[in-house]
């Protein structure tokens, strides 16, 4: 993909409908932040801890914005998507308290934006060749490293890296 945000992306598919699709950018490693700086913005009578959690980009859009994607074995009542029966996601800054308690999901990472589409958007995309389509895996998501992600999605489905070709086509 010609667009260096989405060059070599491992994006997670976290919403598809009629009305267009969200997804986290996985890959894209930011840097490690302090649960404690984040909250004492919100709260100045958090505790000063060593929680850390890794930061991607998650995309180009709001990219202010916090995502967690975790494992579902945690549920922020009325605030966690069910994305599948292995990962949800949570936009709201209970699931870093909970986290930096001790009592949040097994597995997360924070995002800073999302990549979104538009009505048929992807579906152009894919029918052009633009993206590859792998199943969730929480072990290449949550365990691998970033730099290791890209290749292993592509080893899942069966494909080389060395054999893809800049310029698609049909047959």
């Amino acid at each position: 993909m010609a667009d260096p945000r989405f060059s070599r992306s491992v994006v997670f598919m976290c919403a598809h409908s009629e009305e267009g699709a969200m997804g986290l950018i996985v890959n894209k490693f930011l840097g490690f932040m302090k649960l404690s700086e984040i909250l004492a913005k919100q709260d100045d009578n958090q505790p000063d801890d060593s929680h850390r959690l890794p930061v991607h980009f998650g995309g180009p859009v709001e990219r202010g914005r916090g995502f967690v994607l975790h494992s579902s074995d945690y549920n922020s009542e009325g605030a966690s998507l069910k994305v599948t029966d292995s990962f949800s996601m949570t936009a709201t800054l209970d699931v870093l308290e909970e986290i930096n308690r001790g009592s949040g999901p097994e597995f997360a990472i924070l995002s800073l934006g999302y990549a979104g589409w538009g009505p048929g958007q992807l579906e152009d995309e894919i029918k052009e060749n633009s993206w590859l389509i792998a199943e969730p895996d929480q072990h290449l998501i949550f365990v691998e490293e970033d730099e290791h992600k890209w290749d292993g999605a592509l080893k899942q489905i069966g494909v080389d890296p060395q054999l893809l070709s800049g310029t698609a086509g049909r047959a």
